[in-house]
C-alpha cells in the first residue's frame, strides 16, 4: 500500500481488528467495514478497549463508504472474482488498492493504482487464499 501518514484508508473486512491495529500503529486514518453482524459487534467493542480509535460500519464491502470517499488506499481482506466498481470509484487519484482477486480457493493478489478518473494500472503479486468476498452482508 506504500502507506503514508497522512492516507485515509478503507479496509474492507475488519475482521477480528488486527490488521485495523496495525494500520492504526502505522499511523494513517483508517475506515474498516465488516459484513459479518457479530464479529463487527464484537470487534468494534475490542478495539477500543486496546487503545484503538477508529471508524467502524457495518455493511456491504462491495458497496464501500461512498459518503466518506476518496479513498488514499483501499485493502480488501477478502477474495474478490473483480475489482467492485463502487470501489474503483472511491479512490482517490494516485490512490492504491491491494486485493486478491480469483474466484475457487485461490486468488491472485492484485495491485491497482488510479492514474486519473478513469485510468487504472494493475499489477500481480502471486497466488494467496482468503474467505470469499460475499455481496450480501446479512452472512450466509
Amino acid at each position: 500500500l506504500k502507506l503514508k501518514k497522512t492516507d485515509k484508508v478503507l479496509e474492507i473486512g475488519t475482521g477480528c481488528g488486527y490488521q485495523t491495529a496495525v494500520l492504526l500503529e502505522m499511523g494513517v486514518k483508517v475506515y474498516t467495514i465488516e459484513r459479518q453482524q457479530k464479529l463487527y459487534e464484537k470487534t468494534r467493542m475490542l478495539l477500543p478497549k486496546l487503545g484503538y480509535t477508529t471508524r467502524f460500519f457495518y455493511g456491504d464491502g462491495y458497496e464501500g463508504l461512498p459518503n466518506h470517499a476518496p479513498f488514499d488506499k483501499i485493502i480488501v481482506t477478502a477474495g474478490a472474482p473483480y475489482p467492485p466498481d463502487s470501489l474503483l470509484k472511491q479512490m482517490a487519484v494516485g490512490g492504491i488498492m491491494v486485493i486478491p482477486i480469483g474466484r475457487g480457493s485461490e486468488q491472485i493478489m492484485n495491485v491497482i493504482v488510479k492514474k486519473s478518473g478513469t485510468l487504472f494500472e494493475r499489477s500481480e503479486l502471486g497466488k494467496y487464499k482468503f474467505v470469499p468476498m460475499v455481496k450480501d452482508k446479512n452472512g450466509y
